[in-house]
């Protein structure tokens, strides 16, 4: 039926034809309404396409002379650590230290009842004149012996066994003086001496109590020795391959948490020769000077290690993208566009990555509006200072290896 004749009809009613009408406007609004949303897609399409480059800023890189530092966390602990032990036994009669305070090497420390060492002592004196006497008597009949041998008014097997008395005795003499030796050792020792300076810790045994030698229950305190200090720490294979070599002359600090130098005196006193296998680190030992006690034993501090330098690039931190498998930087290529291009990092020196592969002299590489970058994006770039390394002023926070720190993620 045309829409002419359902006009003409009166049998049809008329909300037919108001249903008529509105269909044909809805019509006409949607062909309106597609007819400017093409047009607004156009405009954006134009405006995207007009759109210059991207301003960023760069920084020309060129190689340089780096320190080569490491940055690792450490224990402290002391350099000479002892147990002082009762080598008799014995009542403890006195403690003549207070607890916690430095002595001197060769102090008395406790002192075990001498009594008993004092009567040993005696009665290894007696012992030894005994045998002196004795050896004098052995020594007037052999005289006399030898006397009569010679006038063959004896045998000289009498004479014989005169001569092996002296000896005899001598020997019981040489027997006798070892213990009565023997026991003024043992006499010294109920005085218990300090083996080394240091600082002494809690006393284990009280007087009163019984201690003995050989035993457990001999420990009597420690002792240790804060200075020097020695700071044990260790690091990865691949950072101790940068420093190897260079362990004798290598220049250690001690850092505070804000990256300051708490000191600067130390040095590598131990460097170990085999690898971890299950951590694959290196043990490595500083000593540090320690006159006014500021390192304890025990102490966790954060260690720098600067030993020599290498020819490198330096690039912020913020340059840096970084992945599972690699790290990049987005270099400028002629034209203006970017490229990402993959580098190898030797850790950090101040705020920058120390790069040490990857790049070429003289390259700009982007370092912000990272997110914003694109392979062959292109940028207005603006030049930004680049920073010169000092190697008469380490870092004050070196380099804590290629996972350490913070770095742009790829999107």
């Amino acid at each position: 039926m045309s829409l002419a004749k359902s006009f003409d009809d009166p049998a049809r009613p008329a909300c037919s034809l108001r249903t008529c009408l509105a269909a044909l406007a809805c019509a006409a609004l949607v062909v309106a309404g597609c007819g400017k949303e093409n047009d607004s897609g156009a405009k954006k399409k134009d405006a995207a396409g007009a759109q210059g480059p991207i301003p960023v800023t760069v920084r020309h890189v060129q190689p340089q002379r780096v320190p080569i530092t490491l940055e690792a966390v450490g224990q402290a602990e002391g350099s000479r650590e002892v147990e002082v032990r009762a080598r008799v036994s014995g009542i403890v009669e006195k403690r003549l230290y207070s607890e916690g305070a430095p002595v001197k090497a060769g102090a008395v420390l406790f002192v075990i009842d001498r009594a008993p060492y004092e009567l040993a002592v005696a009665q290894a004196k007696a012992a030894l004149s005994q045998e002196r006497a004795r050896l004098d008597l052995a020594v007037r009949e052999a005289e006399r012996l030898k006397m009569l041998a010679g006038a063959r008014a004896i045998s000289q097997r009498e004479y014989d066994e005169a001569q092996s008395s002296v000896k005899q005795v001598t020997a019981a003499i040489e027997g006798a003086q070892a213990k009565l030796s023997e026991a003024q050792l043992n006499l010294s020792y109920t005085n218990v001496h300090a083996p080394i300076r240091g600082i002494t810790g809690r006393a284990l045994r009280s007087e009163g109590s019984l201690v003995t030698a050989n035993t457990e229950n001999a420990l009597l305190t420690t002792l240790t020795q804060v200075d020097p200090i020695w700071v044990r720490f260790s690091v990865a294979e691949p950072d101790y391959e940068r420093v190897r070599g260079g362990e004798k002359t290598a220049q250690v600090k001690i850092l505070r948490d804000d990256g300051s130098t708490a000191a600067a005196n130390g040095r590598l006193n131990f460097a170990g020769s085999t690898v971890d296998p299950k951590l694959g680190t290196v043990q490595l030992r500083a000593e540090f000077p320690n006159q006014t006690q500021a390192w304890m034993p025990g102490q966790f501090v954060k260690i720098n290690v600067i030993a020599g330098e290498q020819q490198a690039f330096l690039v912020p931190q913020a340059a840096v993208v970084q992945t599972e498998q690699a790290r990049s930087v987005w270099v400028v290529q002629e034209g203006g566009k970017v490229a990402l291009r993959p580098v190898q990092t030797a850790g950090w020196y101040q705020n920058d990555w120390v790069v040490t592969g990857g790049l070429k002299p003289g390259e700009a590489v982007v370092v912000d509006n990272l997110m914003k970058m694109r392979p062959g994006v292109a940028v207005q770039p603006q030049t930004d200072a680049p920073r010169q390394a000092d190697a008469g002023t380490p870092p004050a926070a070196a380099a804590a290896g290629d996972k350490k720190g913070s770095a742009t993620s790829v999107r």
